[in-house]
């Protein structure tokens, strides 16, 4: 599913709430002819100055001249980038980006001391520099026991193709039309859609090669490409902004620009006539773009960095029951295609499919080699961070879309939005801006603004009741909405 049927938001011009049932992402011809002209080697080829080939080998002369300085070990990555952003308001070209970077960054160790550095030059003389600069800054600091490179029989030497580079061949002009696509597809929605912080296009591709000491060298390019829009509605003095936006791997796979426009300007139109509301306690619905932030929370809080640290509230949870039962969280590297996949992680380590939670129980942190090291445990190939994660509950039916956990609400509020940064990840304190829908019987009421929903994530956790088939991809996360058995509101 490209885009939510978070339908129940949709706003008619009536004034109703309606089911929004035609947001499955349909590609239009634009978008599907410009990746059959990058299948061509040159289309993919043109946006990087350097073959995987090539940068293997500034890669092995890095390594060398480690080596010829008296490093223990070294380790290197070498990436290029190349990007297009264009983006419209009210029909007009507002911005055009086009971006070129390229980077080096060098580590050396010197036995259990560590030094690290970076250039943008490929330049022999300033590899030679880099390097140098490295290997001195590793000579004067202290050792740790934890520092060095991770084991040569946990790297992945054999990294398999998981289908993540898909050039779109676009220029600006191109960009620009289709952005203005899914603008104009807001502003026809309703005249109550009186203007728009604009829509956006853009086509990202990345190649990298990462190197290791121990034998590990090995890299590969990625893509990256969105179309979002952000239309404002307005009712006399009322004036309301939402977003909605569609990223892949593969433009091919992008909702239409026009579908994106559309659903974005129902959410706006929705968000109409909100008011506060009394502080109380009550259910909580998280909608499933706000629920992958409930999937990122815990994520933080399981990470080697809090953990060791011990500035986290989850310190020693494995094997120790800290969600509901019924909840299931699955992390697969090696989904083809996917927004967080990859075949190693950022030390070379092979990555591989697991069960983070099990029935409520934590199974697994998020460790890097340094961090497991610091923990006396083994690295779970997570240096750079998370890979698709899938949070589910055990008690989840097909049917159990947007509508269906409306229902399962039954009378409660509605999350659409949430501000500010009010989580304490050392206690657990959870206390945000929010805005969304007082939902009753089922059914939307009205839009709520001006609200503020607190509990500790301890308690969150453990009270999610269900979790809904209208599943969201966002980042290296996918989840569909949250049910929350009881938050305080604090309103008026």
């Amino acid at each position: 599913m490209l885009i939510p049927l978070s339908g129940a938001l949709t706003h008619a011009a009536h004034g109703k709430f309606r089911s929004n049932h035609d947001m499955r992402g349909r590609t239009t011809p634009d978008l599907q002819r410009q990746p059959q002209m990058a299948a061509d080697m040159d289309v993919k080829q043109r946006y990087f100055p350097h073959t995987q080939d090539e940068l293997k080998e500034i890669a092995s002369d890095i390594l060398r001249y480690a080596k010829e300085l008296g490093a223990s070990d070294a380790a290197t990555e070498i990436s290029e980038g190349d990007g297009l952003s264009v983006s419209v308001r009210r029909g007009e070209v507002e911005t055009i980006e086009h971006n070129r970077d390229k980077m080096v960054g060098v580590t050396v160790f010197i036995g259990k001391k560590r030094g690290n550095a970076s250039t943008a030059d490929f330049t022999r003389d300033a590899l030679r520099d880099t390097v140098a600069a490295a290997y001195n800054i590793a000579r004067f600091t202290a050792e740790d026991s934890a520092a060095g490179l991770a084991e040569e029989d946990l790297l992945e030497k054999a990294p398999q193709d998981l289908d993540l580079y898909h050039p779109w061949d676009i220029d600006a002009e191109e960009a620009a039309e289709i952005a203005r696509r899914a603008e104009a597809a807001a502003f026809a929605v309703d005249k109550r859609v009186t203007n728009s912080e604009g829509a956006s296009v853009s086509a990202q591709h990345s190649q990298f090669v990462l190197a290791t000491s121990r034998g590990f060298m090995a890299g590969y390019p990625y893509s990256r490409h969105y179309i979002a829009c952000a239309p404002i509605a307005a009712a006399g003095r009322d004036m309301q902004r939402d977003d909605w936006y569609t990223s892949k791997r593969d433009a091919v796979s992008l909702a239409a620009p026009e579908a994106v426009g559309r659903y974005a300007a129902e959410r706006a139109l929705a968000r109409l006539g909100a008011k506060s509301l009394d502080t109380r306690k009550c259910r909580v619905l998280f909608e499933a773009p706000l629920a992958a932030g409930i999937l990122g929370a815990f994520v933080q809080a399981v990470s080697g960095g809090a953990l060791y640290r011990k500035t986290t509230f989850l310190v020693d949870s494995l094997g120790k029951p800290v969600f509901a039962p019924h909840v299931q969280i699955v992390e697969d590297p090696h989904v083809k295609g996917g927004m967080g996949s990859a075949p190693f992680d950022e030390e070379g380590v092979r990555t591989q499919r697991r069960n983070v939670v099990e029935d409520g129980v934590v199974q697994g942190y998020f460790l890097s080699t340094y961090s497991a090291r610091k923990l006396g445990m083994k690295t779970t190939g997570n240096a750079g961070g998370s890979h698709n994660l899938t949070m589910k509950s055990s008690h989840t039916k097909p049917g159990d879309d947007f509508e269906a956990m409306l229902k399962k609400l039954d009378t409660g509020l509605l999350l659409t939005e949430l501000m500010g940064q009010g989580v304490n990840y050392v206690t657990g304190d959870y206390s945000r801006g929010a805005s969304g829908f007082w939902v009753e019987n089922g059914k939307i009421v009205h839009a709520v603004e001006e609200i503020t929903v607190a509990s500790t994530l301890q308690e969150m956790f453990r009270h999610i009741e269900a979790i809904g088939a209208d599943t969201v991809v966002r980042g290296t996360k996918e989840i569909g909405s949250v049910l929350i058995e009881r938050m305080t509101v604090a309103g008026q």
